[in-house]
């Protein structure tokens, strides 16, 4: 959630500063409204791209750091417990 608001954060102060040239005016000007539409659409499919390409590689990543430690990467990605195996105790 953190991460979300610190995204959302930028990108609204980043699309504001590039849009919003006059602040006489309580309301947007029909430009200003546009080009603000337009700035939030570009950041939202690049935030979308690369969170696709983070999520292919994820597992990729979790995998090696797996065999770097010698342990078995268990359905989640993070290592298996050793309590976890099935038998008696």
């Amino acid at each position: 959630l953190r991460d979300f608001l610190l995204v959302y954060n930028r990108m609204t102060e980043l699309c504001f500063r590039h849009c919003v040239c006059n602040l006489n005016y309580r309301l947007l000007t029909g430009e200003e409204e546009s080009c603000l539409d337009s700035c939030a659409a570009r950041l939202v499919r690049a935030n979308h791209r690369l969170m696709g390409a983070y999520v292919g590689l994820v597992p990729a990543l979790l995998q090696r750091r797996a065999a770097e430690h010698g342990t078995a990467a268990g359905p989640s990605g993070l290592p298996a417990s050793p309590d976890s195996a099935p038998g008696p105790a």
